[in-house]
């Protein structure tokens, strides 16, 4: 199980990061009391792999100490439980521009001490928890989509494989652009097997109609100037920390040209080592 306590200063964008860690799939608390963290930690153990990747969000909102923190902490690893710690933080001017363009209080920000002071005290308090950090994640410079790459860096799979998945839609024209589609690829120039007789009734997904399209060097040379652009821009899609890309290919009705260049072009993205899922949208349309 893979456990991780999310902490760091306010404003510092703990809540973005723990959203990021959500896509990727972990179970996210936010603001659990620290007394509770072993009991919950034990609840995800005995569930049978229900609950393999959780992040809880710790933090001095309810202005404790971290006395009870670390006594969790303490008790997580008696319990076997590989815990981790991602400390997020961000430089002074950082913290209090945000606080100004939100208009949000600081959580100690009371009883007349000022934006800067209250953050300072933060930082004090915190810094116990901070030497214990496995991870510390300066936002400072970090856009949100930059910040999304470094949890997918930190936290992806692990297993070598690109951290983003990658939907290929065959679509026609006539039926309208799918509105979620990043990239959007016309192939009504490539040769139409609707114009022969014993191929009409099939689709890209067919032998007899793949072969048709394959068979004009036209095709196979848009598919060679397809294939270089994607792998050049995946890794950039990647390295900008998106997590899901789009890509739709149309025709004029989504039953021939389109559906053979999507089924080739997923199994092109596969090859390079990304998770890449084929839909057909329109195939089965009268």
């Amino acid at each position: 199980m893979k456990f991780i306590l999310i902490s760091g200063l306010s404003g510092a964008g703990k809540s973005k990061a723990a959203s990021f860690l959500e896509d990727m799939g972990y179970y996210v608390v936010d603001n659990m009391p620290a007394a509770l963290i072993p009991k919950f930690a034990e609840l995800c153990m005995a569930g049978q792999g229900q609950y393999d990747r959780v992040a809880l969000v710790t933090d001095i909102r309810g202005g404790q100490t971290f006395d009870g923190l670390f006594s969790a902490l303490d008790q997580l690893h008696e319990m076997g439980c590989d815990y981790k710690i991602l400390f997020v933080e961000a430089t002074l001017e950082t913290i209090v521009k945000r606080y100004k363009e939100t208009r949000r209080i600081h959580p100690l920000a009371k009883n007349g001490r000022s934006l800067a002071e209250a953050v300072r005290v933060e930082r004090t308090a915190l810094e116990p928890v901070r030497q214990r950090a496995e991870y510390i994640v300066d936002t400072s410079a970090l856009s949100t989509a930059k910040l999304r790459g470094e949890m997918l860096r930190l936290f992806g799979e692990g297993d070598g494989a690109p951290a983003m998945s990658v939907s290929v839609i065959s679509f026609g024209f006539k039926y309208g652009i799918p509105i979620e589609a990043d990239l959007v690829f016309d192939v009504r120039f490539l040769p139409n097997p609707y114009y022969i007789a014993e191929l009409r009734d099939q689709t890209g997904l067919d032998d007899g109609v793949r072969n048709f399209v394959f068979g004009y060097q036209q095709t196979r040379d848009f598919m060679k100037h397809l294939e270089n652009l994607m792998g050049f821009l995946l890794p950039l899609y990647v390295e900008e920390g998106k997590t899901a890309l789009v890509i739709g290919v149309g025709c004029t009705g989504g039953h021939h040209r389109s559906v053979a260049v999507t089924r080739a072009l997923a199994d092109f993205i596969r090859q390079k080592g990304y998770s890449a899922a084929e839909n057909h949208r329109d195939m089965t349309r009268d």
